[in-house]
Protein backbone atom coordinates (compact mmCIF):
# COMPACT_ATOMS: atom_id res chain seq x y z
CA UNK A 1 0.00 0.00 0.00
CA UNK A 2 1.15 2.84 -0.85
CA UNK A 3 1.73 6.01 1.80
CA UNK A 4 -0.48 9.01 1.88
CA UNK A 5 0.83 12.44 0.86
CA UNK A 6 0.11 15.51 1.78
CA UNK A 7 0.79 18.98 0.02
CA UNK A 8 0.28 22.23 1.08
CA UNK A 9 1.40 25.95 -0.20
CA UNK A 10 3.14 28.79 1.46
CA UNK A 11 3.61 32.07 0.61
CA UNK A 12 5.68 35.36 2.25
CA UNK A 13 6.76 38.00 0.82
CA UNK A 14 8.40 36.70 -2.72
CA UNK A 15 9.16 33.24 -1.61
CA UNK A 16 7.41 30.25 -1.93
CA UNK A 17 7.34 26.96 -1.18
CA UNK A 18 5.76 23.89 -1.61
CA UNK A 19 5.43 21.26 1.44
CA UNK A 20 5.02 17.75 1.05
CA UNK A 21 3.99 16.06 4.30
CA UNK A 22 3.56 12.33 5.15
CA UNK A 23 4.07 10.02 8.07
CA UNK A 24 7.75 9.40 9.54
CA UNK A 25 10.09 10.11 12.31
CA UNK A 26 10.40 13.88 12.46
CA UNK A 27 12.78 14.18 9.29
CA UNK A 28 12.40 17.72 7.76
CA UNK A 29 14.70 18.86 4.67
CA UNK A 30 14.31 21.41 2.36
CA UNK A 31 15.32 21.57 -0.70
CA UNK A 32 17.30 18.28 -0.18
CA UNK A 33 19.25 19.64 2.65
CA UNK A 34 18.29 19.02 6.70
CA UNK A 35 16.35 22.49 7.85
CA UNK A 36 18.24 23.52 10.22
CA UNK A 37 21.85 23.22 8.13
CA UNK A 38 19.55 24.93 4.86
CA UNK A 39 18.24 27.90 7.59
CA UNK A 40 21.63 28.73 9.41
CA UNK A 41 19.65 30.43 12.10
CA UNK A 42 18.58 29.05 15.00
CA UNK A 43 15.18 31.45 15.25
CA UNK A 44 13.88 30.42 11.38
CA UNK A 45 14.16 27.22 12.73
CA UNK A 46 12.03 27.47 15.27
CA UNK A 47 9.70 29.13 13.42
CA UNK A 48 9.49 26.27 10.20
CA UNK A 49 8.85 23.67 13.61
CA UNK A 50 6.28 26.21 15.71
CA UNK A 51 2.73 24.72 13.45
CA UNK A 52 4.21 20.76 14.53
CA UNK A 53 4.43 21.97 18.18
CA UNK A 54 1.23 23.55 17.90
CA UNK A 55 -0.29 20.42 16.82
CA UNK A 56 2.04 18.72 19.85
CA UNK A 57 3.26 16.10 17.02
CA UNK A 58 6.62 16.88 16.46
CA UNK A 59 8.03 13.51 15.16
CA UNK A 60 4.59 12.29 13.79
CA UNK A 61 5.85 13.84 10.06
CA UNK A 62 9.04 13.39 7.41
CA UNK A 63 8.23 16.56 5.57
CA UNK A 64 10.63 17.70 2.32
CA UNK A 65 10.18 21.01 1.26
CA UNK A 66 10.60 23.02 -1.91
CA UNK A 67 11.21 26.52 -1.76
CA UNK A 68 12.39 29.33 -4.08
CA UNK A 69 12.60 33.32 -4.05
CA UNK A 70 13.16 35.84 -1.59
CA UNK A 71 15.89 35.54 1.90
CA UNK A 72 15.84 33.22 4.35
CA UNK A 73 13.27 34.85 7.04
CA UNK A 74 10.81 35.17 3.95
CA UNK A 75 11.16 31.97 2.88
CA UNK A 76 10.98 30.29 6.99
CA UNK A 77 7.42 31.82 6.69
CA UNK A 78 6.33 30.39 3.81
CA UNK A 79 7.68 27.26 4.97
CA UNK A 80 5.43 27.54 8.23
CA UNK A 81 1.80 28.13 6.11
CA UNK A 82 3.01 25.85 3.77
CA UNK A 83 3.48 22.81 7.18
CA UNK A 84 0.48 24.50 8.32
CA UNK A 85 -1.73 24.25 5.59
CA UNK A 86 -0.36 20.52 4.93
CA UNK A 87 -1.49 19.82 8.55
CA UNK A 88 -5.20 20.72 7.82
CA UNK A 89 -5.35 17.87 5.12
CA UNK A 90 -4.06 15.55 7.75
CA UNK A 91 -6.82 16.28 10.20
CA UNK A 92 -9.42 18.80 10.19
CA UNK A 93 -9.33 19.54 14.18
CA UNK A 94 -5.92 20.73 13.77
CA UNK A 95 -7.64 24.19 12.40
CA UNK A 96 -8.33 25.46 15.84
CA UNK A 97 -4.87 25.48 17.44
CA UNK A 98 -2.74 26.74 14.46
CA UNK A 99 -6.04 29.05 13.81
CA UNK A 100 -5.43 30.45 17.60
CA UNK A 101 -1.43 30.39 16.97
CA UNK A 102 -1.87 32.29 14.01
CA UNK A 103 0.06 30.19 11.36
CA UNK A 104 -2.98 30.02 9.00
CA UNK A 105 -2.92 33.55 8.55
CA UNK A 106 -0.96 34.50 4.82
CA UNK A 107 1.20 38.09 5.56
CA UNK A 108 -0.01 39.86 3.05
CA UNK A 109 2.64 42.37 2.96
CA UNK A 110 4.80 43.06 0.26
CA UNK A 111 7.54 45.52 -0.82
CA UNK A 112 5.90 48.32 -2.23
CA UNK A 113 7.60 49.57 -6.17
CA UNK A 114 9.44 51.76 -6.36
CA UNK A 115 7.83 54.61 -8.49
CA UNK A 116 9.08 57.02 -11.42
CA UNK A 117 10.62 60.55 -11.04
CA UNK A 118 11.26 59.36 -6.85
CA UNK A 119 14.69 57.70 -5.25
CA UNK A 120 12.19 55.12 -3.51
CA UNK A 121 8.56 54.21 -3.09
CA UNK A 122 8.03 56.47 -0.55
CA UNK A 123 11.10 58.94 -0.48
CA UNK A 124 10.64 61.91 -2.57
CA UNK A 125 13.55 64.27 -3.84
CA UNK A 126 14.76 67.25 -1.33
CA UNK A 127 12.57 70.55 -1.60
CA UNK A 128 14.14 73.52 -1.77
CA UNK A 129 12.08 77.10 -2.37
CA UNK A 130 14.42 78.35 -4.05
Amino acid sequence: MTQAIFQGTGRRKRSVARVYLSSGKGNITINNTPYAEYLCRPTLATIVRQPLEAVGDVNGYDISINVKGGGLTGQAGAIRLGIARALLQVNEDFRTPLRQAGFLTRDARKVERKKYGQPGARKRFQYSKR
